[in-house]
């Protein structure tokens, strides 16, 4: 028996679920497009929300839109109906991403539903995490996660989590000197109590100020309540915001001395890769915290070509890490904004 094509309310369900991914800077560079006719939805790429200066081959963006399409296969997966995706649908349109089918069987993805419980619960901690090490047996889990996703986790060794923190401490450096990223840092970054300024809608990527127009707040971006502490010691992985957006208050701590990583990378390094990593990116990070652990990212050393390379494990042979990902203990963290389905979802 065929599956009933899927309507709006279903489409903005789905849509609702898949806009909590993480994206680089929380831009959110995605649009969702619902096909009536044929109950399909398709996930495009936003070039106005892209970081032109720290991202300009649009990798990054690549893989939040692919974390969001993880994400309503999660969705609908849990909602019984089964998402058949097909990545880079139309050769044509680069920023056509995929298009997702919803002509499965109920049970298909049970193990996609199972992850729908940690959707709103999954945040980005930038705040300290206890020194309880991450039992073997939980990374083991979220190996298997990135495989089902195409992709493969490496657990650094202590010598090469070294060599991370130095490429973290070198990419600051570089963006310390660099006005463009500092520029574009600061659009997407916002004192919470600031006043909002005119000129909502999509951003330009190249520096200027972020607002919400008619003094609605901002749903997109980093406030500062989600900045966490900065560190008092080393280079903490997690990216300090406050560099680019300094607030009067905000505290100070200290982080793990040698925090726990692991490594997410691809075989290749074109646009289908990214989009698997995004989407193994996203299972990890949902697995994650289904198992109780807090997560960040540290993307700071892969948006430099010349920090990149060195950033892979070498014993794991050649590959190309498209993520630095942070485990451990340590609280949930603060959400951050999104933007309303209505502003993402377009039925034609």
């Amino acid at each position: 028996m065929t599956a009933p094509l899927i309507g709006s309310a279903e489409a903005a369900l789905f849509v609702g679920d898949a806009v909590t991914a993480p994206s680089m800077h929380n831009a959110q560079p995605w649009r969702f497009v619902l096909r009536r006719a044929t109950g399909t939805i398709e996930l495009y790429g936003d070039p106005r929300r892209a970081m032109h200066r720290a991202d300009p081959d649009h990798r990054a963006l690549h893989l939040g839109c692919a974390a969001a399409l993880f994400n309503l296969r999660v969705s609908a997966a849990h909602h019984g109906r089964p998402a058949v995706v097909r990545l880079l649908p139309d050769a044509s349109d680069p920023w056509l991403l995929a298009e997702a089918a919803f002509t499965g069987t109920a049970g298909d993805d049970e193990d996609l539903a199972a992850l729908y419980p940690a959707l709103r619960r999954r945040r980005t901690c930038r705040f300290p995490f206890d020194d309880e090490p991450v039992p073997d047996a939980l990374v083991d889990g979220l190996r298997a996660a990135a495989l089902l996703e195409g992709c493969r986790l490496d657990v650094p060794d202590p010598w090469h989590v070294d060599t991370l923190l130095g490429l973290v401490r070198d990419a600051e450096q570089r963006e310390e000197i660099d006005p463009g990223v500092r520029a574009e840092t600061a659009a997407w970054t916002y004192d919470t109590d600031e006043p909002a300024t005119a000129g909502a809608g999509a951003g330009t990527g190249t520096g200027t100020r972020r607002g919400a127009a008619g003094g609605r707040p901002r749903r997109d971006g980093i406030p500062a309540a989600a900045f966490g502490p900065r560190s008092t010691g080393g280079t903490a992985t997690v990216r300090d915001f406050g560099r680019a957006r300094p607030v009067a208050g905000r505290g100070r701590a200290a982080f793990e001395e040698r925090p726990q990583l692991v490594l997410l990378s691809t075989p290749g390094d074109a646009p289908a890769d990214w989009l698997r990593a995004g989407q193994a990116l996203e299972r990890v990070l949902l697995q994650a915290t289904a198992d109780g652990l807090a997560t960040s990212m540290t993307s700071q050393p892969l948006e430099w070509p010349e920090l990149r390379w060195p950033a892979r494990n070498p014993v794991a042979g050649t590959g190309h890490v498209q993520m630095v990902v942070r485990l451990g203990y340590g609280p949930q963290g603060p959400g951050t904004p999104r933007r309303a389905v209505a502003e993402v979802l377009h039925v034609l």
